[in-house]
């Protein structure tokens, strides 16, 4: 009987175990997982309701959400995209909602919903789950390859799909890499901006619907909702330029300046003429008690303040330097980070096997014939949306066509 080999019981490697036994009914697929837990992830996400994929569909607006991999995901995502994953679902009784930003989760809320979904599946069709089986190396043998495992005999295997997720250390890709393949150094992506020497987490809690955030001395920033929390700076604005800006965050140690533009599109001199329009309708009110922008209180407050302006000071006598020093933190208010999250609270890493090993039509290892590859062990990485549970959605499918398409021409 030919048997396929899943390592890794996570989104990618249950999505692709059910897709490769639909495919091959006769074979044995069989998933070792080396933790005691399936689908850790997709239970947490998205505050544990599961952000399963985007509304976005067409592949070439698809491939703008993802940092790394974007260049080589196109026709990958032409053949299996978020409009297939949401068929996909929906074919097994599992709806799913859209949300104003684009986020699309189950109609319950509940990502126990996708768990039972995949689950009920594998069951369906015979995948067989073993956890607490950590796989140490993967050999190749005359049929197939042979894998060690720990503390157990190894296993013999025809084809293998490796799904093993994205780690924080090189040397965790040690295996692979004397099987051949190039790994590109894993660091973190989406991660919150830490402000340890600054008052504005004292306003933890606090949000701003769209904001700018820039990197100072580069090219990067990112519109969009921006939180503050006691130790910095978080929400999609800061998630998505911690993506894009990985490798050059890294680079610099994380340590680095961050320019806040509390209007977002406005600029200094839009700024500026808002201030004295209002200015000009207002000038008894007390600055304090009265915000041009819609700003949340708290950090209005917090910006006059940083601004040395009195509390009792009214818009009829604002003017001078501590009116340019407003204009200037309202646009461009300047933050010093230093370091970042534990690895451990990061949902996703940039790096892993480089692309260029990897047939992207087949997710077959260019090194390895048999040996295929599924979501985040990749070097490929999404912003916050459901981007990456899309990647492993469209990475695993591909490798079930790759692997049952080898299956046939051997057969042949």
């Amino acid at each position: 009987m030919t048997k396929f080999i899943i390592i890794g019981a996570g989104a990618a490697g249950i999505f692709g175990a059910i897709n490769i036994a639909i495919k091959n009914p006769d074979a044995k697929v069989m998933v070792l997982e080396k933790s005691s837990k399936l689908l850790s992830k997709v239970k947490i996400s998205g505050g544990g309701r599961c952000n399963v994929t985007n509304v976005c569909q067409e592949p070439q607006e698809l491939i703008k959400h993802y940092p790394r991999g974007h260049k080589k995901l196109r026709k990958a995502f032409e053949q299996f995209g978020s409009k297939e994953t949401i068929a996909w679902f929906e074919n097994r009784g599992v709806q799913l909602k859209a949300e104003a930003d684009g986020r699309m989760f189950p109609i319950t809320d509940d990502s126990q919903t996708i768990i039972d979904c995949l689950l009920n599946e594998c069951k369906k069709h015979k995948v067989e789950i073993l956890t607490k089986v950590a796989v140490e190396s993967v050999s190749k043998t005359e049929n197939g390859y042979s894998l060690t495992i720990k503390g157990q005999e190894k296993i013999e295997c025809d084809k293998v799909l490796v799904a093993t997720g994205g780690h924080n250390k090189l040397e965790s890709f040690q295996w692979l890499a004397d099987l051949g393949h190039s790994i590109s150094e894993p660091i973190p992506s989406l991660f919150t901006f830490n402000l340890p020497n600054s008052h504005i987490t004292t306003l933890s809690g606090v949000s701003v619907s769209d904001v700018e955030v820039k990197i100072a001395g580069t090219k990067l920033s990112h519109h969009g909702p921006l939180l503050i929390t006691h130790w910095g700076m978080s929400g999609p604005a800061v998630l998505k330029l911690s993506a894009w800006g990985a490798r050059i965050l890294y680079d610099k140690n994380y340590k680095y300046s961050v320019l806040v533009n509390w209007l977002a599109t406005s600029n200094e001199e839009e700024a500026r003429m808002r201030l004295i329009e209002f200015q000009s309708e207002n000038p008894k009110k007390m600055l304090f008690n009265s915000n041009p922008y819609q700003l949340p209180k708290r950090l209005w407050e917090y910006l006059l303040t940083k601004c040395d302006i009195d509390e009792g000071l009214r818009w009829n006598n604002f003017s001078g330097k501590k009116f340019n020093k407003l204009v200037n933190h309202l646009v461009a208010d300047l933050y010093e980070a230093s370091g970042k999250t534990t690895f451990k609270e990061e949902f996703v890493t940039a790096g892993g096997v480089k692309l260029g090993d990897v047939n992207m039509q087949t997710m077959e290892s260019r090194n390895c014939p048999g040996l295929f590859f599924a979501g985040e062990v990749l070097d490929i990485d999404g912003v916050t949306g459901g981007f990456n549970f899309q990647a492993a959605w469209t990475t695993a499918w591909l490798a079930s066509q790759g692997i049952s398409e080898n299956e046939k021409a051997l057969q042949n």
